[in-house]
């Protein structure tokens, strides 16, 4: 096994919560995981913590998988898919976080992919006037923003500071706007300052600006996550 194999290497473990599908190194993991959360203790939740019905031999306590407090069956009856904490099958959670688990679903059917499968953009570094015709993906472990083209770039993904999305279309009436670019902020490892790079659609017909849009619509929803990961 190469080195790259085994720092991605996963392996099966089984939690409280239900089994889950690790990265076998703590560094591995996904900048998009989250940490599964302790349990509320059953002593100190003697009543659902959303309705207040009292717990007892038939209405029984169950802890929501994402949250880790206390519900009834009633309102903690869904089980929905929690990709970002790793697990197999679906698991129990409360109302309000099986919505928020449903509506992220979409990004790892849909969004996820697209970043792995890339769009090509002019990108400027820095204050240079200059910019390059360049092929951005995010990378199949999910930690690296990788750039191809004359020059070769792997920015870390915990290493991004900020990420604006740049748009077009807006009018003061309101109306439809379109992603058309982004500036990005990270540091270098080693550095505490940071290094900014801007990414332009590119205008010329043998790139694909409608992949180009969807590709910065799906990285604006990775940047919402990782901010959430950072914030557990």
């Amino acid at each position: 096994m190469s080195g790259c194999e085994a720092r991605d290497a996963k392996k099966l473990v089984r939690s409280p919560s239900g089994l889950r599908m690790v990265p076998a190194h703590r560094s591995a993991r996904s900048p998009f995981g989250l940490d599964e959360p302790p349990w509320v203790p059953d002593k100190e939740c003697p009543r659902c913590m959303q309705c207040d019905a009292k717990f007892d031999f038939i209405t029984r306590k169950h802890h929501c998988r994402r949250c880790g407090k206390c519900f009834c069956d009633k309102c903690c009856s869904k089980k929905v898919p929690l990709p970002r904490m790793c697990f197999v099958d679906p698991v129990r959670q409360c109302a309000e976080c099986a919505l928020i688990s449903q509506k992220e679903t979409e990004f790892y059917d849909k969004q996820l992919k697209v970043l792995m499968n890339g769009a090509t953009f002019f990108v400027t570094l820095g204050t240079s006037d200059k910019s390059e015709l360049m092929v951005c993906r995010l990378s199949n472990n999910q930690r690296y923003l990788v750039l191809d083209g004359d020059s070769h770039y792997e920015i870390e993904i915990i290493q991004i500071s900020t990420v604006q999305i740049l748009t077009e279309g807006f009018t003061p009436g309101g109306g439809n706007t379109r992603a058309i670019g982004m500036i990005l902020q990270y540091k270098v490892p080693g550095s505490e300052e940071l290094t900014q790079m801007k990414f332009t659609a590119a205008e010329d017909f043998s790139c694909n600006k409608k992949l180009s849009a969807s590709w910065l619509a799906a990285m604006h929803k990775a940047t919402k996550l990782l901010y959430e990961s950072r914030d557990q």
